[in-house]
């Protein structure tokens, strides 16, 4: 059921949009790993022969390991953001479809840069594809209603930021060494204790204002 706002636009029941956008998330997170089996003609000699299959496999896992990583950050990011509006409007629900396509096709530019990892052209969907989740995720943040500008929308906009710089180290890597490229996603783990650096930094400057 949707109501109307001040200026009659439609406004939707922000429960059901994040009831939504779980069940998307956990369905996106499931299927990753659909693409991590070992190809259907392998007969392994011995057990050695085994060992070595599987390990050539790394460069599917590592991508698995990555966006689910990325998936999983992001929900925890978004339930804790604290916004007291039980509606949201016809600008934001836009985005957030918008940003569950982004999700959705985490599973597919995460398979082909395990299958092609060292395709620099399988990289750059894969930058895109996270990139363009991360714009679009930082919108929605700002579109929030009643937001709490506390300490998890800092973190939510520092990692969202992050993982779009991050995105641009990774195209330029890419260029150079697409095998290795990805790797420069682990920077990502810093984000949440840069967030909170930069909160007492700011808590800082206002402590020292007030004493003025």
């Amino acid at each position: 059921m949707t109501k109307k706002d001040a200026q009659g636009d439609d406004m939707y029941p922000k429960a059901r949009v994040d009831a939504l956008t779980d069940a998307l998330f956990a369905v996106a997170m499931t299927i990753l790993v659909l693409d991590l089996r070992p190809p259907e003609a392998l007969n392994p000699a011995d057990r050695l022969a085994l060992v070595h299959a599987l390990i050539r496999l790394w460069p599917k896992f590592f991508a698995y390991v990555l966006s689910f990583y990325v998936l999983g950050a992001t929900w925890l990011s978004n339930i804790k953001l604290r916004s007291h509006g039980e509606f949201v409007g016809k600008g934001y629900v836009a985005w957030w479809l918008v940003y569950l396509l982004l999700a959705t096709c985490l599973p597919f530019s995460t398979s082909v840069t395990g299958r092609f990892a060292g395709d620099g052209a399988s990289v750059w969907l894969y930058c895109f594809n996270l990139a363009a989740r991360a714009a679009v995720g930082y919108r929605l943040v700002v579109l929030l209603p009643a937001l709490e500008h506390d300490e998890h929308a800092l973190d939510r906009k520092v990692s969202l930021i992050v993982l779009m710089a991050t995105c641009v180290l990774c195209l330029g890597l890419s260029m150079i060494d697409p095998r290795r490229s990805l790797w420069v996603f682990v920077l990502n783990v810093g984000a949440t204790p840069l967030a909170k650096l930069i909160g007492r930094m700011r808590a800082a400057r206002n402590a020292e204002r007030v004493a003025r």
